[in-house]
């Protein structure tokens, strides 16, 4: 039998194998079982975790005929008496993210322009012209 690799015995390999079988099946068990523990923990954690929230609350109503100075500090992102200075940044900041330029509506940039006008004094707030 020159060249020929020699076959296990059967009854060898049935000696070899059985007896790792078991272990192996206790191994994925112990596995499945702590894996499941940890789901477990992990899902009532989250569950009495306190809520949060997710994404920011946006005011949910539509604009006012005539724009008050409490609809114009909401769309500005200010308080009502904001020194001047904060109004500016707060009107170039939000036009910025909105202007019609960078593809934000024509409607909400006078919107936006209307509520630093009205908050600054300028204008007594107008009915809209849309």
């Amino acid at each position: 039998m020159v060249g020929k690799i020699p076959l296990l015995d059967p009854l060898l390999f049935f000696y070899l194998c059985v007896p790792a079988t078991p272990f192996l099946a206790g191994l994925a068990v112990a596995a499945a079982a702590l894996a499941g523990r940890y789901g477990i923990r992990a899902w009532q954690a989250f569950k009495t975790r306190p809520p949060q929230a997710r994404s920011r609350k946006f005011y949910e109503g539509g604009f006012n005929p005539t724009m008050t100075k409490r609809e114009a500090a909401l769309i500005l992102g200010v308080r009502e008496n904001t020194p001047p200075e904060k109004i500016k940044e707060a009107h170039r900041r939000v036009m910025i993210a909105n202007h019609p330029d960078a593809g934000g509506s024509h409607y909400l940039a006078s919107k936006i322009n209307e509520a630093k006008d009205v908050l600054l004094g300028k204008s007594k707030g107008s009915p809209s012209a849309f």
